[in-house]
């Protein structure tokens, strides 16, 4: 077997099948209620709100707006939890200005996914570090998939292992970001997991999935690297798309039940895309022992894992100190593959 591991599995959270009867709930305030069990009265954050590192409609709105409904009706927050839009940088914007301009504010929490993590860990944050916020709480992950179309010759990860090794040049892979980001990675490690060097991988970067999935449909490109909730949503809207293989130590429940983890195919390649909340440098004990508190409550719910597989995510939950060695081992982890790839020295 070809050994490519790159996320510990120890830190992976076991995914859990949902057979509970489907309940249907919009991410707004105005939710049904929902079963929860709040946690001891504490001291509340004043003006609690929820910054999202980007324009309105992506992965960190989706991060905030979970997270504003899971909280309001697990009864922890009394007042409303308002969403603010900070975009730049995939997160480096709104990292600097809490770093450097509000640093004890303990109502502000900042959403973040693997994609912050990696810039963080290329140094694209600036001066500021991953020891430079406190790291409260992951809500949910996603999952690195490589997809083909229906017809395609390559009708398992194998069969596309072999063309890429024979000749790099027939195989273009194609994805929604540039070199050093997410996608690219999850190329370059397909690539080096069949024995290929990186640099003669061909690679094309689209604005976005959409762009990306026309390309495949039109033989552009032969594989396209995305995430599994985005490929889902493909595949429900009709997309002519095969998953070849999902990037996690264990097959995904759902819809993917049935696709192979890289790793039954004879490939290591693991790509986890977490998503989460920080908080400000000097953030009061309290005030982080709250927030820390409060998550743990909510994420325990069945309530809370409908809203979050209603959204695409998949369970992954880890708060306080565990979530802070998480990610400062992702952060580490990430650096050494940018610079086993070039991208940083």
């Amino acid at each position: 077997m070809t050994k490519n591991t790159f996320a510990p599995r120890q830190w992976l959270v076991a995914l859990q099948r949902r057979t509970s009867t489907a309940l249907t709930v919009t991410v707004s305030a105005g939710l049904l209620a929902l079963s929860f069990t709040a946690p001891a009265a504490q001291a509340e954050p004043r003006r609690p709100e929820c910054v999202a590192p980007a324009q309105p409609g992506g992965g960190f709105d989706l991060t905030c707006r979970l997270t504003q409904s899971a909280l309001k009706e697990s009864g922890v927050l009394k007042s409303p939890l308002r969403i603010v839009y900070m975009p730049g940088g995939v997160g480096a914007v709104a990292y600097n200005n809490i770093v450097a301009q509000r640093p004890s504010e303990g109502g502000s929490i900042v959403a973040f996914s693997g994609g912050s993590l990696l810039n963080l860990a290329q140094g694209k944050f600036g001066r500021y570090t991953v020891d430079d916020v406190r790291w409260l709480a992951a809500v949910g992950a996603d999952y690195g998939v490589a997809v083909v179309r229906e017809d395609s010759p390559f009708q398992s990860l194998p069969e596309l292992m072999n063309a890429l090794k024979e000749d790099p040049t027939k195989v273009v892979f194609g994805a929604g970001g540039t070199v050093g980001s997410q996608d690219w990675m999850k190329a370059a490690l397909t690539a080096k997991a069949a024995g290929v060097d990186f640099r003669r991988m061909r690679f094309v970067a689209f604005e976005g999935g959409g762009e990306g999935i026309t390309a495949l449909r039109g033989n552009h490109i032969q594989a396209y690297m995305g995430d599994a909730a985005e490929a889902v949503t493909m595949m429900e809207g009709g997309s002519p798309i095969k998953i070849l293989a999902v990037f996690h130590s264990e097959r995904l429940p759902g819809r993917l039940a049935d696709v192979p983890t890289a790793k039954e195919q004879g490939f290591d390649i693991e790509w986890p895309i977490i998503r989460g909340f920080y908080l400000g440098p000097k953030v009061s004990d309290e005030d982080y022992n709250w927030w820390v508190e409060s998550f743990k409550t909510t994420m325990a719910s069945e309530a809370f894992a409908k809203l979050q597989a209603q959204q695409g995510l998949f369970p992954f939950s880890l708060t306080g100190t565990e979530l802070d060695a998480y990610v400062k081992k992702q952060v580490t982890e990430y650096g050494e593959l940018a610079k086993s790839f070039g991208l940083i020295k």
